[in-house]
């Protein structure tokens, strides 16, 4: 099992590496091609749409191998990105929005595959950990993978970054081929009954362990997304430092995220998935107001505590969806929980964009209230559930001692 976690964690490595880099190029290259930023922020959001199809595109790993389907989508992904070699000019320019889209819809499944894979792999006793290590494998190719991508393009333009970024899914392909897998149940075959598509979602609806951490989740990751904009006014406006002090903050929270992931694991074994889902979000409230503090050294170390709140929230409800859901629909609860995480989050980034002409810090404040609402509720519903759980001890413990007299 350790040779399995050590393979999942280059798996997470080799994919944040090539898919940071082709993130930041991608804008850039069609922002080269045809001058224009409206076309160049497309690109991203073509990689973020398909999540909305989260449901449909984890449900087909449920009536498949899971194992030749994710080995299957990152060969197919590499084919893909080496088209990119045809761009030459701006007429090619519709060929990076193709790959985009396609990396994304890639990207559900073998993000939905890896989690369904997980439990087949790996002690659930070690879960949280290696989900804990697989971000922070993730959030440290942040720091590395863009300057990387940056460098190709500006040394020869966007094809080495293509052969680059191609070359990480075929490498992925190899380490998922070698993963020791436990006997999983066997896909749904044709003709047999199989969940609907509300599967997914009914299941996290009604399971508690599993709706908490993904609840809160998807309010954080939706609130990053709304002071993304409010943040560029709080640093260029209102604390009146440049634009490139943005990659400052970018690598503090990416620092925070690092150690976040190392430590994450003991935590959720030691406290579980919803409390540390709790203090995750209480934790990005906390830096949002910091980010309100009109002295910069507050906004860097607001960044820190962002970087590490974040990833809390989120291994919490992966692990929480990996620990308390049967094997048979796991491939479509991950799905419907990637997109109840991540598919609020197109809607929060133009709402913060909007509300950035009130300025940046309100926004920031509304973020920090949203966020500890949250958090309030779910930790008022787990001591309810606690004061049940206490209450049926002890009515049962009485029962027991009447039946002895």
């Amino acid at each position: 099992m350790r040779r399995n976690a050590v393979l999942f964690v280059a798996v997470s490595l080799l994919s944040g590496l090539g898919g940071s880099a082709m993130a930041l190029v991608a804008g850039i290259w069609i922002l080269d091609l045809t001058g224009s930023t409206g076309l160049a922020a497309l690109a991203g959001l073509c990689v973020y749409a398909p999540v909305l199809a989260g449901p449909w595109l984890g449900g087909l790993l449920d009536r498949v191998p899971r194992r030749p389907l994710v080995i299957a989508v990152n060969l197919a992904l590499a084919a893909v990105l080496l088209s990119l070699l045809a761009v030459r000019g701006p007429d090619q320019a519709w060929l990076i929005f193709v790959v985009s889209l396609a990396y994304g819809v890639g990207y559900v499944l073998i993000d939905a595959g890896e989690t369904a894979l997980l439990p087949a792999a790996l002690d659930p006793a070690r879960l949280a950990a290696v989900n804990g290590w697989r971000s922070s494998a993730q959030e440290g190719t942040k720091l590395v993978a863009p300057l990387v991508g940056a460098g190709l393009y500006a040394w020869r333009g966007g094809h080495p970054v293509a052969v680059f970024s191609a070359a990480a899914p075929v490498l992925v392909a190899a380490l998922y081929a070698a993963l020791r897998l436990r006997r999983t149940p066997a896909p749904t075959r044709p003709g047999e009954p199989r969940p609907g598509l509300r599967a997914g979602l009914t299941t996290i609806l009604h399971r508690r362990a599993v709706r908490v951490p993904v609840a809160l989740a998807a309010v954080s990751i939706a609130m990053s997304g709304f002071t993304t904009a409010p943040l560029y006014a709080v640093v260029v406006t209102e604390l009146a430092l440049p634009s490139t002090f943005l990659g400052v903050l970018a690598a503090a929270q990416g620092g925070g995220s690092v150690l976040a992931g190392l430590a994450v694991g003991r935590l959720v074994d030691r406290r579980g998935e919803a409390a540390v889902g709790i203090v995750g979000t209480a934790l990005f409230a906390a830096g949002c107001l910091g980010r309100c503090l009109p002295w910069w050294p507050a906004t860097v170390a607001a960044s820190v505590v962002i970087g590490v709140g974040l990833p809390w929230t989120l291994v919490a409800a992966v692990t929480a969806v990996q620990t308390h859901t049967p094997a048979a629909v796991l491939g479509r609860v991950s799905g419907t929980a990637n997109t109840a995480m991540f598919g609020p989050i197109t809607l929060a980034i133009p709402l913060g964009s909007a509300a950035v002409h009130v300025g940046g810090r309100l926004p920031m404040v509304a973020a920090a209230v949203t966020c500890l609402a949250a958090a309030a509720a779910a930790g008022r519903h787990s001591r309810s559930d606690a004061d049940r759980r206490d209450r049926w001890r002890i009515s049962s413990g009485r029962e027991r001692s009447r039946s002895l007299r």
